[in-house]
């Protein structure tokens, strides 16, 4: 991949796929591509097809998907399994009948099971259950990965496959039924200062231990393993470094100065008990993380600050 490339970034308007935009760009690749919804609809197989066919796009970053948190996994699961399904198929599909160099597909850790052994090792795939608040969004995310392998196996594509571990940072979803925990977090607290609340109230015990990856670390990971990575097996992306949930609220607390207390509603599931990806793999081809937890989330935070839009969803 050089910068005269051809290289399209499906989802390139999400937050991994705008990092990825963002570090190829400050990086002088000359001839992105793009397609905001209104543009190519991804469900759409013939729309795809000719998408193929007019832009003829060398390299691929698959980083389009239909995300959420616990909450819209169980609200809408049909629409996460359906749609994923969907786009993946179609994106892979013709990335190997217009002879697309090398592929990227981005998956998630939530692909592991729910009991596995910490850290979690690439091999423990389809070793267990599932996390049920998020199964059908992880079927479809194996799926992909999968396809990227047999692709590889029958037609000797070069597709490749990365699991990121939790991410936050600009470009976020804030919606606080449909967003990840660090988004939600970073709305509540804000919100409850603003409001000049007593107290803001957390989903579940807060006892759940997780990784935490700024996104702009992790398109650097793409970047690197587009560059120096090609096997069928997927391979990790994550800080190496875990926290309570607790934590994370105590920390996002501080970072958004809010001075009232924490409460913890366990009515409310708590997910997966604990979520660390073993990152030895990519670690030894020479990557590592650069950005702090919590400079990561000052980031978010102004990040946050600067879309005053995405708070009115």
């Amino acid at each position: 991949m050089d910068k005269e490339s051809r290289v399209y970034i499906a989802g390139h308007r999400g937050m991994v796929g705008s990092a990825i935009w963002r570090l190829l760009e400050s990086h002088g690749f000359k001839h992105l591509i793009g397609m905001a919804h209104s543009e190519l609809d991804l469900l759409n197989a013939q729309a795809v097809q000719d998408f193929y066919s007019k832009y003829k796009p060398e390299y691929v970053f698959l980083a389009a998907a239909k995300v959420g948190g616990i909450g819209a996994n169980s609200a809408y699961p049909a629409q996460f399994i359906y749609e994923n399904l969907q786009l993946q198929n179609h994106i892979i599909h013709q990335a190997y009948l217009h002879g697309v160099k090398k592929l990227l597909f981005l998956g998630s850790s939530c692909i592991y099971p729910k009991m596995a052994p910490q850290p979690l090792k690439e091999e423990y795939l389809l070793t267990g259950p599932l996390e049920p608040s998020n199964e059908w969004y992880a079927l479809a995310k194996i799926s992909g990965l999968k396809m990227c392998q047999a692709y590889r196996r029958q037609y000797g594509c070069d597709f490749i496959s990365c699991m990121p571990t939790n991410l936050y940072g600009p470009g976020d979803n804030y919606h606080l039924d449909n967003s990840h925990v660090v988004p939600a977090l970073i709305r509540k607290f804000h919100e409850a200062k603003t409001r000049q609340d007593q107290d803001v109230i957390c989903w579940g015990s807060g006892k759940p231990l997780r990784e935490f990856l700024h996104v702009d670390d992790m398109a650097k990971a793409c970047g690197h393993l587009m560059e120096r990575y090609s096997e069928e097996q997927t391979i990790n992306i994550g800080s190496g470094k875990e926290l309570s949930i607790f934590e994370l609220a105590e920390l996002v607390k501080k970072v958004v100065d809010f001075k009232g207390r924490v409460t913890w509603d366990t009515s409310k599931p708590d997910g997966t008990p604990r979520k660390l990806l073993d990152i030895s793999r990519i670690s030894n081809l020479g990557w590592k993380p650069e950005i702090d937890l919590e400079d990561g989330l000052e980031l978010a935070y102004q990040d946050f600050l600067n879309r005053p839009q995405t708070r009115m969803k």
